[in-house]
């Protein structure tokens, strides 16, 4: 099998792992969330290659990043093998948010400092890779978190900054605050969620040549457990394609991502470790163009104009 590539992100960007390992449903494991099995996992993505995890203050109701720290300091050597991304500005009811009693957003200065710092704090590291802000806030001032990215980026508490769900308008307006560029914007994009073809943001990823991180490439696994004519066409496109390369249907969606110009990086979101060797499997696919479009046709439900 083909080890997992790097890819920089952008000018003067991080370097991340191909296929980034996503910590969203890390304390959905059914197998548990010790040290030891979090700790699986982490290894079996660096035997592939796959050296980005990717985090978020309040996944896991604000204890994700604790678990995984926890596996850091159970093994230290770990810290110098992986690369960290993590988000912040989402605030969440609930019982490890006491105070909060409406969900909503935050990205003043204040608060993506604090956050920072809690997560560098819970994630047991002492720099975080990639700090993203994890949903556009309509009451943001992109002044107020240019301030916070230089103050970090200055202490060298972090090293890249980007954002995730941004329109390419809310990206490009953060970005002229900055005397530095932004590294990615986390997007959702998969063959049942086009949006990205066709709003400009993948336009702009190719015009700033900012790799976009790809979140939910799988729509939530709905695309191997279909229930609508759109999902029930995909897998079997994916199944038949699989059939004629003896390659599985995941690989061959992790390939249609691959093949475009953009550089997409897809975060993986399962928590067996057979699917991540499975995932990893995808650089050994080659797609036509004329099966790309196979892909995408069938998640349309229709064809291009």
């Amino acid at each position: 099998m083909t080890s997992v590539p790097s890819i920089s992100l952008s000018q003067n960007g991080p370097s991340l792992s191909r296929l980034v390992y996503g910590c969203w449903r890390l304390h959905e494991d059914p197998v548990g969330v010790s040290p030891q099995r979090i700790l699986e996992k982490i290894e079996t993505c660096l035997e592939l290659g796959i050296h980005s995890f990717d985090h978020a203050d309040l996944y896991g109701e604000y204890s994700n990043e604790r678990k995984f720290g926890e596996t850091i300091r159970s093994k230290p050597s770990l810290r110098d093998s992986i690369t960290i991304v993590t988000k912040c500005g989402i605030q969440l009811p609930g019982a490890n948010r006491p105070g909060i009693r409406t969900k909503h957003y935050d990205t003043s200065r204040a608060h993506i400092v604090a956050s920072a710092e809690n997560s560098l704090k819970n994630l047991n590291i002492q720099k975080i890779d990639l700090l993203l802000i994890h949903r556009p806030d309509p009451l943001s001032d992109p002044d107020e978190i240019a301030s916070a990215f230089a103050k970090l980026r200055e202490e060298g508490k972090v090293l890249h900054f980007g954002t995730s769900n941004f329109s390419g308008s809310q990206f490009r307006l953060l970005q002229s605050r900055l005397d530095f560029p932004l590294s990615t914007n986390q997007i959702q994009f998969n063959p049942l969620y086009l949006d990205p073809l066709s709003d400009g943001t993948l336009d702009q990823a190719l015009e700033l040549r900012v790799k976009p991180m790809v979140w939910s490439p799988t729509a939530g696994g709905k695309i191997f457990n279909p229930r609508e004519k759109n999902g029930i066409a995909l897998l079997k496109t994916l199944i038949d394609l699989a059939g004629k390369k003896g390659k599985n249907p995941d690989q061959i969606l992790y390939a249609w991502f691959l093949k475009h110009p953009s550089g997409l990086v897809p975060v993986l979101g399962t928590n067996d470790p057979g699917r991540i060797r499975s995932a990893a499997g995808a650089f050994d696919v080659s797609l036509t163009r004329e099966e790309w479009f196979e892909i995408r046709e069938a998640g349309a439900g229709g064809p291009v104009p």
